[in-house]
């Protein structure tokens, strides 16, 4: 990961034009390629960015990240304060808690809950930015994604995004579409799905823990 901390201002020109005047930010160059611009607050999200896929052309005093879908970021740099690469090495992903995994342990074995005839493919399918929870295949023939968490935020679905988006890239796969599970969805997750072609699906823990699995079991 490169980290840059420097006096710069930020133009966007996409779905729609934003700007941001001259500042100190952070700019984060990840692995995988995307970038992000931070302030100094506002907690985890940054101020913009640009996912992977991306190509990011860099000159002394400016650089100019575009993508394929014709979306462009030029951050012009006044003054350069710190520029320092870390290796990171391979992250092993979030581990989730005990309601989480037993969810996805319980979904795995009975995908159709989610979807009438999905079937499972993989649970924990590893993509180069982390495992996707339940990778199935719809009665279509589709790829299917799956998400799962125990209260569906919009973060959830920024994870399912990239999933998919590095899903895609594998001819194997595509096209892939995407599912977000959660015992509970909040409106502005559902709307962000929606718009993004994501289905959303919410579960009652209790029902299917009283489910009887079709899997044998030793105990």
């Amino acid at each position: 990961m490169r980290l840059v901390v420097a006096r710069c201002s930020v133009t966007y020109e996409g779905r729609l034009t934003a700007y941001l005047p001259p500042a100190v930010r952070l700019l984060m160059v990840k692995a995988d390629g995307c970038v992000a611009i931070h302030a100094d607050g506002g907690a985890y999200k940054p101020l913009n960015w640009m996912n992977a896929p991306n190509h990011l052309e860099e000159a002394d005093d400016k650089w100019i990240v575009t993508n394929k879908k014709g979306e462009r970021l030029e951050i012009d740099i006044e003054e350069v304060l710190a520029d320092v690469d870390h290796d990171l090495g391979i992250d092993p992903g979030l581990q989730k808690d005990g309601v989480e995994a037993h969810l996805q342990e319980l979904l795995a074995e009975r995908p159709e809950v989610i979807e009438d005839g999905l079937a499972l493919i993989r649970r924990e399918y590893m993509t180069d930015i982390g495992p996707v929870d339940l990778l199935c295949r719809a009665t279509d023939g589709q790829v299917v994604a799956v998400e799962i968490k125990r209260r569906g935020e919009i973060d959830g679905v920024e994870q399912l995004t990239r999933y998919i988006e590095r899903l895609g890239n594998d001819a194997r796969l595509a096209p892939v579409r995407g599912i977000f599970v959660a015992q509970s969805i909040t409106p502005q997750a559902k709307v962000l799905a929606e718009s993004r072609g994501m289905g959303t699906v919410e579960v009652d823990y209790d029902d299917l823990r009283g489910l009887e699995s079709s899997v044998p079991r030793l105990f």
